[in-house]
């Protein structure tokens, strides 16, 4: 690339980023994402949503746990045979075929809610989980295909921002579907979403195959030790995904803190947490657009120490915030929640947090797809999702057994110290992954 082009390229940014999203490269791929993520979230609040307030379970709390651990299992068991997959087909047809196997998943989803059974909703969950975890390395590892490199950081700011954006859409959409809306027009919706998401998936360009003579290993546990020796054995690539993993593991406990602190210590009510989970969600979109506008087109990590060190600060704040406040006796609504100062602190902490987090994995993400060689791109894909699975189960479960009756550590105080260990991030990525070369283009 000469250096005309070169200063064209990154003079630019938001042009770039306005015009991926009306490409044939990407858009396809882009809203097939988007109703994904929508669909699966959708599905999850749904059966949450169900167990609390229409079944009355008296055992709603490990239900919904269980409904968690269902999703995230496969995950941990089939990423690495996603990746193989990848690699060994055209991503591309390999997505189709995954995108049409969720019709008949939703068909599960739908039948469940109409009867209203648990276990045709696990079901579907499950198998929601299944086809996520062997479409990661292929959303991901496609990319590189379809954008040029200068594109790349763009084309991912754009994926994690609408993630977050499908997430928060999702979860309203399966709250509201099990709560406050007639079964046909939720059966419907269903069915909708998962055409939709199929039919996206048919104009994602033909990728080729990168690894034509690979040969699948049908043994998902041999086949996990050896993506992640793969992935280990290449330092960049390794000190990277475990930044990655970081963000998300932090992400998780904090996204099960934030809510319980917010009821106990403010008295906020459901209005109060959805618009802090909209705000967690548009504070992601933001840090993620602006982590592809600062780098004009470039893959940096310069930044991404700093982010940490944001996350840190942010989250130190919303324990201190939180610390000394009474358990709150009465329910407040978004109005009182956002006159008085603490919930404007919490608010802003809550969408620096964020912000900082997409500024913080953006680039690493990106720097870990740009680098890893084309015929391994989709295992090494599985290889990060397996040890961001890993460090998201590790982190809730520790955090769990903190707020548990023998330890009873409060979730400010769990805030505040997971704070600390960012500025930890910040410095094993300042130490591990600054001083590597970084990617530049």
């Amino acid at each position: 690339m000469s250096r005309d082009s070169d200063h064209s390229v990154l003079s630019a940014p938001r042009p770039m980023l306005a015009g991926l999203l009306r490409t044939r490269r990407f858009a396809p791929l882009f809203w097939c994402q988007f109703f994904s993520v929508f669909n699966d979230n959708f599905v999850r609040n749904m059966l949450a949503m169900l167990i609390l307030f229409r079944l009355g379970e008296k055992d709603a709390g490990p239900l919904i746990t269980l409904a968690v651990g269902i999703f995230m299992a496969p995950s941990l068991l089939l990423s690495g045979l996603g990746g193989e997959m990848a690699d060994a087909q055209d991503k591309s047809r390999l997505g189709r075929r995954l995108k049409f196997a969720e019709i008949w998943v939703q068909v599960i989803a739908a039948l469940g809610l109409w009867l209203t059974s648990l276990p045709l909703l696990y079901a579907a969950l499950f198998g929601l989980g299944v086809i996520s975890a062997l479409f990661g390395p292929v959303k991901y590892g496609i990319l590189p295909d379809l954008l040029r490199r200068h594109e790349l950081l763009a084309g991912n700011a754009l994926v994690e921002a609408a993630t977050f954006i499908a997430i928060f859409l999702g979860l309203i959409a399966g709250g509201l579907s099990a709560v406050g809306r007639s079964p046909e027009g939720t059966v419907l919706q269903l069915m909708l979403i998962a055409l939709a998401c199929w039919g996206a998936s048919l104009f994602v360009p033909l990728s080729g195959r990168a690894a034509p003579h690979l040969r699948i290993n049908p043994n998902v546990f041999a086949s996990t030790r050896g993506l992640l020796r793969e992935v280990r054995q290449e330092r960049n690539l390794w000190t990277r995904s475990i930044a990655v993993s970081w963000f998300w593991m932090t992400g998780a406990i904090a996204l099960s803190l934030i809510p319980v602190v917010i009821r106990d210590k403010t008295g906020g009510g459901i209005i109060v947490e959805t618009a802090i989970s909209a705000l967690f969600a548009l504070g992601i979109g933001i840090g993620s657009i602006a982590a592809a506008v600062i780098a004009r087109g470039r893959i940096s990590l310069t930044l991404v120490p700093y982010a940490a060190l944001g996350m840190a600060v942010f989250l130190i704040d919303l324990g201190v915030a939180t610390w000394s406040l009474p358990v709150a006796r009465v329910e407040v609504g978004l109005a009182e929640f956002l006159s008085s100062a603490t919930g404007i602190r919490i608010a802003c902490d809550v969408v620096g947090l964020a912000c900082a987090g997409g500024l913080f994995v953006v680039p690493l993400f990106t720097a870990i797809q740009a680098d890893a060689a084309k015929d391994m791109r989709a295992r090494i894909v599985g290889g990060v999702n397996i040890l961001n699975s890993s460090f998201i189960v590790f982190g809730v479960l520790l955090t769990a057994a903190l707020q548990s009756d023998a330890i009873g550590a409060s979730e400010s105080l769990l805030l505040g110290a997971l704070g600390a260990l960012n500025l930890g991030a910040a410095f094993y990525v300042r130490k591990n992954i600054l001083r590597s070369p970084s990617v530049q283009l």
